[in-house]
């Protein structure tokens, strides 16, 4: 065995190319047996083990920076630098981390959970190193999904046109090579690359242009030759015409082949990219069926593949793509636009039924709000199904090109709250701090999937401009789902619980949490009431004003950013009111990242807990007591 000889990555230098290739399928089935534990990103892990392997064989990290898109595509890389023996613990809570981490390795140069980002990484740390004069290696690998993505094409111009020396790997998981038509293009890399012929070529170039009267004319016709052979016969004009030199397409799994290609790239002296094409799941036959379904997977059994999920209710994911569906039944403009996750917004049923009514852009959430604007304005009704923190990247086109226009675009916000292992790059917790300030939208969140069901059919009758709701990664409650759905009125709170004394205003999953508190305290003769806060914007004002007016202590109790969310909003009110005397205590994510690990572990690092609330109540009649003991002795 070879694997529990290797610590870092140096040692792999000492190993011939078969005792590499021996290597790679001892990682392929660690990864499998490791990942059938804890799950996680088997697939796209699989397909990168050899393209690991050379880059840490050819290149010296963490001199050598090595930036991966991403980096759920890392595991490998993990292995290689000293955490084989801590995979145990991956995504769980203090564990090792699902995606790159800088704090848990030198090697990580680089982190992102959102992709397209590695490019322009690359560009920094290459401008960097030429200003301090060193003189280390920078190696970019982007997904050929993550390329769709408009940052990467921003970072492609950039590099191509300062020509700077640095290495972009593609790693190309959708296409097969041909044999006779991978020896072509090989031998043309292979030639196009060597040095020799480089300096051959600019020497050629130098003497045609010294001949008297026609050498310029010849040597323009030269590279005229040069460049339509180039166009008939090299797959990656299009990165050549940005300024890069194409090298590829490269077997991603034939590891002699990957490493002489990296050592031909090396004698370019500026931007190359290396196309290679690998086979996302290589090893593990179902992960080779299914790559979409084995990306991101739950614990597993090795043998069968079969998936090991728990009974429960269904996910407020899978309600939503079944009320949509119904909703496409009744109304034939709507439309579901999705950024490259129809599997994970639960789409796939309605693109079945729909085929012409799901649009998925790619990795272009710009584009996708953008696109939703323009529909509704030609009178559609376009759904733009979008996970909470993916939707941070089109930020500018949900201001300026919806809101701004009042564009009638229905958001549904996916993994709103916390979301468990994949952690701080994926918390869905800040979305309400940057939407409700958003002049024109509407906010919603249901406290329950049956409540989602009808804040659908809410927003499908809204007609004044955007509305969103927005909904957990979690199961349903289990509560009964009404055939028969029915619009709520904007802006309308729900008592659901009474208490006039002290109040939870709660919103989404966290009414459940208060109403738990609520009825522990209950057993020691305290009343607390709980408010379904489930319009975040516009607020139930009249329910506000009633609050105040009873002399109601509240706690405000969300699981997103407590800066800039429902809590803020909550006291904002109160100020433009002159009600100073209001006690409202805001709950919410404090001014941190919560790192990976599961939901209710992230909710105790926030201090979402049944306990802390009753916690928070009870300090609150402690201080009314108080209070009111002050006033009386004065």
């Amino acid at each position: 065995m070879l694997l529990p000889q290797i610590n870092e990555p140096a040692q792999l230098k000492m190993l011939s190319i078969e005792e590499l290739g021996v290597l790679a399928e001892e990682i392929r089935h660690f990864l499998i047996e490791k990942l059938s534990v804890t799950g996680g990103h088997l697939a796209s892990n699989l397909g990168v083990v050899e393209l690991t392997l050379a880059l840490h064989y050819c290149y010296d990290s963490p001199w050598d920076k090595m930036i991966y898109d991403v980096g759920h595509q890392a595991y490998v890389h993990k292995i290689l630098t000293g955490r084989k023996d801590r995979f145990d613990s991956l995504r769980k809570h203090e564990g090792l981390c699902g995606f790159v981490k800088r704090s848990e390795s030198v090697h990580d140069v680089w982190e992102a959970g959102h992709s397209s980002t590695s490019l322009s990484a690359a560009m920094g740390m290459a401008m960097a190193r030429d200003l301090k004069g060193e003189d280390n290696k920078v190696i970019a690998v982007i997904g050929d999904g993550a390329l769709t993505g408009g940052m990467a094409f921003e970072a492609l111009n950039h590099i191509g046109h300062e020509k700077r020396k640095l290495m972009v790997i593609l790693n190309d998981n959708e296409m097969s090579i041909a044999p006779n038509v991978g020896a072509m293009h090989n031998y043309l890399s292979k030639i196009r690359s060597d040095r020799h012929y480089l300096r051959a070529k600019d020497e050629v170039e130098g003497l045609l242009k010294k001949i008297p009267a026609i050498g310029d004319r010849l040597a323009k016709t030269a590279e005229w030759v040069k460049d339509s052979l180039k166009y008939m016969m090299v797959p990656g004009v299009l990165f050549e015409e940005l300024g890069f030199t194409y090298l590829g397409p490269v077997d991603g799994h034939d590891l002699e082949k990957v490493i002489e290609t990296f050592h031909q790239a090396d004698n370019v002296n500026g931007p190359v990219l290396v196309h290679v094409l690998t086979t996302k799941g290589k090893g593990y036959k179902p992960a080779e069926v299914d790559s979409y379904k084995w990306h991101g997977i739950s614990p597993y059994k090795i043998e069968s593949g079969q998936v090991l999920k728990a009974v429960g209710n269904p996910m407020y994911t899978e309600v939503f793509g079944k009320t949509l569906i119904e909703l496409g039944r009744e109304d034939k403009r709507l439309i579901a636009v999705t950024p490259a996750m129809p599997g994970g917004s639960g789409l796939f049923p309605f693109a079945k039924e729909f085929p012409d009514r799901m649009i998925d852009v790619g990795i272009a959430e710009q584009h996708a709000a953008t696109l939703c604007a323009a529909l509704a304005m030609e009178g559609m009704k376009p759904v733009f199904a979008v996970y909470s923190t993916f939707m941070q990247r089109a930020y500018d086109q949900i201001v300026h090109d919806i809101c701004r226009h009042n564009a009638n675009v229905m958001f549904a916000i996916d993994r709103a709250g916390f979301v468990g292992a994949d952690g701080e790059t994926h918390q869905g917790v800040y979305d309400i701090a940057f939407m409700r300030h958003i002049p024109n939208i509407v906010l919603m969140m249901p406290k329950d999937e049956n409540e989602l069901r009808h804040m659908m059919k809410t927003a499908i009758d809204y007609n004044d401009g955007p509305i969103a709701y927005r909904y957990p990664r979690i199961n349903g409650t289990g509560v009964p789902l009404d055939e028969e759905l029915h619009t709520i009125p904007i802006g309308t709170w729900e008592r659901v619980r009474p208490g006039d004394e002290y109040a939870v205003v709660a919103c989404g999953p966290m009414v459940q949490l208060a109403e738990e508190a609520a009825e522990l305290l209950k057993r020691e003769g305290i009343q607390v009431g709980v408010v379904n806060a489930r319009f975040l914007k516009p607020m139930d004002n009249s329910m506000l004003l009633d609050l105040a007016h009873a002399g109601t202590s509240m706690v405000v109790l969300e699981e997103a950013s407590q800066a800039g969310s429902l809590g803020s909003a909550v006291l904002e009110f109160y100020a433009e009111h002159e009600l100073y005397d209001v006690r409202v205590h805001p709950m919410g994510v404090p001014d941190i990242f919560v790192e990976h690990g599961s939901i209710k572990e992230q909710r105790q690092v926030a201090g979402l807990t049944v306990e802390a609330l009753c916690k928070r109540i009870k300090s609150m009649i402690a201080l009314r007591a108080f209070s009111y003991k002050s006033t009386s002795s004065s």
